[in-house]
């Protein structure tokens, strides 16, 4: 365990405490507390404290040249691979990670669902993780002989730096849509911060591009080895499909075609599938080889996660964008015969304009939707409803903010041959409600209820 801390909660006898600049807090304000707790060495860039005190024009840049320094060794054997996009991180990588695994290739997944070894070892709180934390996983993982890491990449945790000094020999973007501008303010900062990623490539710079992507241009970099794929068009090409239940499709390389039968569904989960197929064939691993571990493909926890309940379909689903809400409704449609009805809500604290986008694409494509709460933060729950409806004309929908008894009605509307979408919440266990995490599980709501 690295003896740097930059959260003064964490620290233990003989520690290290780098007092860090934030968004929302300041690090020079827990120095004290830092001390306290037994911190022998500050590192800050201002103040004289009673104990061992560094002072730095730059605590973060610090940090991140201490950290490579230290270990760049470990790191330069390490095959890192980052994921970007706003929607099929999780799932693509987490199909990277399992079909390498199958492969006897030992590969790390660390990521929105957790850090993964050949299985689960532990629940992370963030899609990218901060430096330290990053760090300690990276060195675990290395002790235990892995040395592919899988790396989810947010477009806040790189612009944030969390991943600088980290060396990626390959990238992968899945899509560009409206998510995050609370954070980045506009679209272009939000692509700029996406990109990070592959303006910084070593050794194989390898990228593996989304040609349907529209922002594609601003990331088919010529210092890159560039390989895209699509349905469209792209060196990996979709020839034909059906997502009716399990789905199949036909795929073209290199002018030759390749069969693939899976266990999952959705047309946006055959995108994040053939990326991943793109992805390990550029480590020079043979597509026949690759193929055949595809149909022991699972999909990750809370994504098109499908509960049979009588002779209708309830999913679970962490769709919480307008272009993911789309996405799933679309392929709902395809394996639902009579009516879908939707169970979502909006988080607090977070790009507001998106709001009345997601519940128009809801209201205009189902039976009727239960608007209910996701996680407030720190805002009020009439307020996020507001948003919600605002300008809308439609009346296909009721409110009840408490989630447990939404899903619950949710359940009662289903007929025959009906599905029942849960959006926006996934695998995560708890609703974070005034900065506190109360436990709540969609799928455990579900199963409670059913049973009953």
């Amino acid at each position: 365990m690295i003896k740097i801390k930059t959260d003064s909660r964490k620290i233990e006898k003989g520690d290290t405490f780098i007092a860090i600049k934030g968004l929302y807090r300041d690090g020079h304000d827990y120095i004290e507390d830092a001390i306290e707790n037994g911190a022998t060495t500050i590192v800050a860039q201002h103040g004289n404290y009673d104990v061992e005190t560094i002072i730095v024009k730059d605590t973060r840049e610090y940090l991140i040249e201490y950290l490579y320094n230290k270990y760049k060794k470990i790191l330069n054997r390490i095959t890192f691979i980052g994921i970007t996009g706003t929607n099929g991180k999780t799932t693509t990588s987490y199909f990277i990670h399992q079909i390498l695994n199958e492969l006897n290739i030992p590969c790390a997944y660390i990521g929105t669902i957790g850090f993964f070894l050949d299985k689960k070892e532990k629940e992370l709180p963030n899609t990218s993780q901060d430096i330290l934390t990053l760090y300690n996983l990276i060195l675990y993982t290395y002790e235990k002989g892995y040395r592919y890491i899988i790396l989810e990449a947010s477009s806040e945790a790189l612009v944030e730096k969390r991943f600088d000094k980290i060396p990626f020999e390959i990238a992968l973007l899945t899509n560009i849509t409206r998510d995050h501008l609370d954070y980045h303010k506009t679209k272009e900062n939000y692509i700029n911060a996406k990109k990070i990623l592959f303006e910084n490539l070593i050794n194989k710079k390898i990228a593996i591009i989304n040609n349907d992507e529209e922002n594609k241009s601003n990331f088919l970099l010529k210092e890159n080895k560039n390989i895209t794929y699509g349905i469209k068009n792209g060196d990996y090409k979709i020839i034909k499909y059906n997502i009716k239940n399990n789905a199949k499709f036909t795929y073209s390389y290199n002018n030759k075609k390749y069969k693939i039968k899976t266990n999952i569904t959705g047309l946006h989960n055959i995108y994040n599938l053939l990326g991943s197929i793109a992805l390990i064939n550029s480590l020079g691993i043979d597509l026949k080889e690759i193929n055949k571990k595809v149909k022991k493909l699972s999909l990750p926890d809370g994504r098109m996660d499908i509960i049979k309940y009588k002779s209708n379909k309830i999913i679970i689903d962490y769709a919480h964008t307008p272009d993911a809400i789309d996405k799933i409704i679309s392929s709902a449609r395809k394996i639902t015969k009579n009516n879908i009805y939707v169970v979502f809500g909006c988080t607090g604290n977070r790009d507001k304009e998106k709001r009345p986008i997601m519940t128009n694409i809801v209201l205009s494509n189902v039976k009727k939707a239960i608007i209910t709460n996701d996680d407030l933060h720190n805002e009020d729950e009439k307020e996020i409803l507001n948003d919600m409806l605002k300008e809308n004309d439609k009346s296909n929908y009721e409110v009840c903010f408490d989630r447990k008894k939404a899903i619950e009605k949710g359940i009662d509307l289903l007929n025959r041959k009906d599905t029942l979408l849960i959006l926006g919440k996934g695998h995560e266990k708890y609703m974070i409600i005034k900065d506190k995490k109360m436990p709540f599980n969609d799928k455990k709501t579900v199963l409670e209820y059913i049973k009953r």
